[in-house]
């Protein structure tokens, strides 16, 4: 089985718009290429009377219903801001990603089922024709060949949907590998192999749906960002001239940014208008050097011969453009 996602993503030197015409590119190139062969697949295996060649077709079928949720999510997710939505549409994306989870595990489930009814005698497995490995073999090298393409375009925008897409890709070429295994073994006298074959593919299928899916309905559920991030993020914060310490450091998903809140030690004997520059400088930072949407700040008094952050705190709340 393939590795999950990778979920560490270099900082992107992109805009919302270059990143929502990247993501529609790759997905309406991964569109063209899942129609081209859907159709010689589940064609060709029917033909040839190979079980797995089109439990693999009518995986790829499913790839082009996937794409075009990943296309509707990358048009809605770029909304901007509004009353109803404060913090803007990003989870659009990763609602998209659990959309995807679930196809993943149905279709999988499905394949199981089709593969388990078909494992009946040997004898009543017929034998397919060599053209269906052809044709699993030049699937395997396409889908493989896409899946890097698009995990490409998806790190360098940083867009977990896409990356989540990259890797169905990638699920997509572990499953035509198994298929065209399956098929040199029926040709070479074990029958059986094939629908073995498709049944393998439904359980990857499914194993892969599963994964996305469940991370995807953690980050709906307000999961925290990962420890390096959220360490990362606190050092950040705590580099901030006047920042005295920090604690209380908070973080939760919003798509594929993060939304902070943080307690931030200030020294006790300056103005609160001293205290608002020192919160806004501490935004800023975060907000240049982390993959964050908003941050929002708690100012606690610090003295030097108190350790801070147990007194009267002066509360801030940093809107976009300031802090508190």
């Amino acid at each position: 089985m393939t590795s999950p996602p990778d979920r560490s993503l270099p900082e992107p030197a992109v805009g919302p718009a270059e990143r929502a015409a990247a993501a529609a590119r790759s997905t309406w190139t991964s569109v063209a290429v899942n129609v081209v062969l859907s159709t010689v697949q589940v064609v060709v295996g029917w033909g040839t009377h190979s079980q797995a060649l089109v439990a693999d077709g009518l995986h790829s079928l499913s790839d082009i219903v996937a794409d075009f949720v990943v296309l509707l999510a990358n048009h809605h997710g770029q909304k901007d801001p509004d009353a109803e939505h404060p913090y803007g549409h990003q989870r659009f994306e990763t609602a998209a990603s659990l959309v995807l989870g679930s196809l993943l595990l149905i279709v999988g489930a499905g394949m199981l089922w089709s593969a388990a009814g078909n494992l009946g005698p040997v004898a009543a497995v017929p034998t397919v024709h060599v053209a269906a490995l052809w044709v699993a073999g030049g699937t395997l090298v396409a889908k493989e060949l896409l899946f890097r393409y698009m995990l490409a375009v998806g790190k360098r925008v940083r867009s977990g949907m896409l990356i989540a897409n990259a890797w169905h890709a990638r699920s997509d070429a572990a499953s035509s590998l198994v298929v065209a295994l399956g098929i040199a073994g029926n040709l070479a006298g074990y029958p059986i192999l094939d629908p073995i074959a498709a049944a393998i593919v439904g359980f990857l299928v499914a194993r892969m749906g599963w994964t996305f899916g469940w991370r995807a309905l953690r980050d709906l559920m307000d999961h925290a960002a990962d420890e390096d991030e959220v360490a990362a993020i606190r050092s950040t914060l705590a580099g901030t001239p006047g920042v005295a310490g920090v604690h209380a450091v908070r973080t939760r998903k919003m798509g594929d940014l993060i939304v902070v809140d943080a307690h931030l030690d200030v020294d006790a004997s300056i103005t609160v208008e001293a205290g608002h520059a020192i919160a806004v400088a501490a935004r800023d930072r975060v907000m240049q050097r982390h993959r964050v949407l908003d941050v929002l700040t708690h100012l606690d008094p610090w003295r030097p011969d108190s350790g801070g952050g147990d007194g009267p705190a002066i509360h801030g709340v940093s809107p976009p453009g300031g802090g508190g």
